[in-house]
């Protein structure tokens, strides 16, 4: 983000100069969003993919530093938890056939990362929870030591000033208790990059949060929390507790995890300042660069100080401020569970981009015929019920919203993200081959979520639920590293 984070101990004198350049950071950046041309040029999209690694034995293998020193693959990091690695595309060009060149390189990193994993005992796991993770592998000695993870995890420790407990309802309840952030390293999502003018961001940005709740119905991958049944989507309900530092006499404050307040108005400097205005600093370090000094010199701010706090506010959809070359800002979309395959994950992209995308040049009636609470509510009930689950539906004549269940939906909302897509210049065999593992599996009815659910309780009445958890994870690696999508895997049993 600009600034390199060598301590894990702040000052209130350092907060106070924190917050003095943040306001500095905005008046700049509200500035350059207005120079006409910041941010123009052809649409590019790019990825964030997180992994967990897993041992020869089916428990998380804490060896993400051994193996990423033992993996050639550029662009990769360790994350936050040491069984969590992350890799970071380069952007292509959104026209032509960006998802089969973005499909090609996430193959070659799971395979690369694949064979340093064997190395070092274990395998990678691209699955949105690692279903055989307990409790006990979340404490604070799980914590991958970078300065950067200490820090964050100090100053939120800091703040909240209770221990971290987890309770999640859904098919069957879970408590975990943790003294440290390192809960939230059990999830692990595919974060989609996508390059938006300034001028058009908020028409996009409101699409994709219409978006959002559908496109997550048919992606769920987190169905397992420490041997438990949970929601579709369990990540989401698992984030909102695991970094939250208000603790237990501050919970009015809004959380640092949210799909946010309310339709963006003009643009997205709204969101960096609800950012500033909303969150205490958690980072609160000051670089050399004068923001407003930089631009009079004629080149983007780096405004390393707002992305830097703007990155610990954690947004399902979020604001992209970027320097680089000439500067841009993208959209963020960060709703996608990693996982099962290549294929599905760049199919679950193509999806909500194109969707997005079509329905940008809906939301003039879109947001007056669907109050925000009721976009949130979609989210919410994809997360819990996945393929499943009834949205609110906005409709052009009143009453609006009306209930739809997702599932009568997603048919035409695939048709619309194929006129996304086409109008973005994406190729019609790119758009119908990955548009089209989308549309099998809505047909099938199968995804991650659902197919680790089934295998796990076909499994249960033979082995035990700790066993079958075990034995469902590594039929899953199996077949994951066939690269076929999970619809076309084999119904579960207990043979």
């Amino acid at each position: 983000m600009g600034l390199e984070i060598e301590r894990d101990s702040f000052t209130r004198e350092d907060e106070l100069r924190f917050v003095a350049r943040l306001h500095a950071c905005m008046a700049a950046l509200r500035e350059v969003l207005a120079r006409p041309g910041f941010g123009a040029g052809p649409p590019r999209i790019g990825m964030e993919l997180e992994l967990s690694l897993v041992g020869d034995n089916g428990r998380p293998l804490m060896r993400n530093t051994e193996v990423l020193a033992d993996c050639a693959v550029p662009r990769m990091a360790v994350e936050l938890d040491r069984f969590n690695v992350e890799y970071n595309s380069l952007p292509v060009p959104l026209g032509g056939a960006p998802f089969t060149a973005l499909e090609g390189e996430l193959r070659s990193v799971l395979e690369a990362v694949d064979a340093a994993a064997g190395r070092n005992g274990g395998r990678v796991a691209a699955v949105g929870i690692l279903p055989t993770i307990r409790e006990g592998d979340l404490q604070r000695d799980a914590l991958t030591d970078v300065p950067r993870f200490r820090a964050l995890s100090a100053r939120i420790r800091e703040l909240r000033g209770a221990p971290f407990r987890v309770r999640l309802d859904g098919p069957e309840s879970v408590t975990l208790t943790c003294d440290d952030v390192t809960l939230e390293g059990a999830n692990t999502s595919l974060q989609i990059h996508l390059q938006v003018p300034p001028e058009r961001f908020a028409k996009v940005y409101n699409a994709a949060q219409i978006a959002t709740g559908p496109v997550l119905a048919v992606c769920g991958n987190s169905p397992v929390l420490a041997g438990r049944l949970g929601w579709e989507e369990t990540r989401v309900a698992l984030f909102r507790q695991a970094v939250d530092d208000r603790g237990p006499s501050a919970s009015w404050r809004p959380s640092r995890v949210s799909f946010g307040h309310g339709w963006v108005r003009n643009g997205p400097e709204e969101l960096f300042a609800e950012s500033v205005a909303l969150h205490q600093p958690l980072l609160p370090l000051v670089g050399d660069e004068d923001p407003m000094a930089a631009l009079l010199d004629g080149h983007p701010p780096k405004l390393s100080e707002l992305r830097l706090h703007h990155g610990t506010v954690w947004r399902w959809n979020r604001a992209v401020y970027d320097p680089d070359g000439a500067g841009h800002v993208r959209l963020e979309l960060r709703c996608l569970p990693a996982g099962p395959t290549a294929a599905d994950m760049v199919a679950n992209a193509a999806l909500l981009v194109g969707l997005t995308l079509a329905l940008a040049e809906e939301t003039p009636w879109m947001t007056s015929a669907l109050p925000f609470r009721y976009a949130e509510h979609n989210f919410m009930q994809a997360a819990r019920h996945g393929m499943g689950a009834t949205m609110l539906w906005p409709a052009e004549l009143a009453p609006s919203p009306r209930p739809e269940p997702v599932a009568r939906l997603l048919p035409a909302l695939i048709g619309f993200a194929d006129a996304g897509l086409a109008s973005a210049g994406v190729g019609e065999e790119e758009r119908a081959r990955h548009l089209g593992v989308v549309r099998d599996r809505v047909a099938s009815g199968t995804t991650g979520s659902r197919w680790q659910r089934r295998t796990v309780l076909a499994l249960e009445p033979r082995l035990g639920r700790e066993a079958a958890v075990v034995e469902m994870l590594r039929r899953y690696l199996d077949l994951a590293a066939t690269g076929a999508p999970v619809h076309t895997w084999p119904e579960p049993g207990a043979g």
